[in-house]
């Protein structure tokens, strides 16, 4: 990169401080992409190779929500060649990380007006409640995955704790601990 694009790239940064990092962040994953698109094809936009494996065919705008605000994206697409770039899951709207700070803001029983006020806070994200339903049906899943595994194959030794103290609240703690 030369030191002229470099300066480009990171102006927004020089001009806005942290507030320009979702420009060059945006501006760096479209540069990624249209390098790994170019190295999926073996070929430039309309150079010419033998080695050529498919066409560039434009680009599909994609809107993500990040830590840093959104981002958008423009996602190069192909012609004759299965391409998808690697930095991205398909069908994304938001960073994993956001989805898994939803989910476990949903452990810990918040609300999910709040979670969504939260987030705008933190992050200037709007995030829809059926975003936070989906955040949490993920973790659901997870869990019953988890909950229903096979535990003899797993597991060899399953050690077992209890504490016993002597008070009327006896029989309530031992209903506590081994839940």
């Amino acid at each position: 990169m030369e030191y002229s694009t470099e300066k480009e790239s990171l102006q927004p940064i020089l001009e806005h401080g942290m507030e320009g990092m979702s420009e060059v962040l945006q501006k760096l994953f479209n540069l990624a992409m249209r390098m790994e698109r170019k190295n999926a094809l073996k070929a430039s936009p309309y150079q010419r190779t033998e080695g050529r494996t498919g066409y560039a065919n434009g680009f599909k705008e994609r809107h993500i929500q990040s830590r840093v605000g959104e981002l958008v994206l423009q996602i190069p697409q192909t012609r004759n060649v299965e391409f998808y770039p690697s930095c991205l899951e398909r069908g994304l709207r938001s960073e994993r990380a956001i989805r898994l700070a939803m989910a476990e803001m949903y452990i810990q029983g918040v609300a999910t007006r709040s979670v969504r006020n939260i987030l705008e806070k933190l992050c200037g994200l709007e995030v829809s409640a059926m975003q936070v339903s989906r955040a949490t049906k993920m973790l659901d899943e997870e869990f019953e995955k988890w909950r229903n595994r096979p535990i003899r194959e797993a597991v060899k030794y399953l050690l077992l704790d209890a504490a016993m103290k002597k008070s009327e609240w006896t029989e309530m703690l031992l209903i506590v601990r081994c839940l």
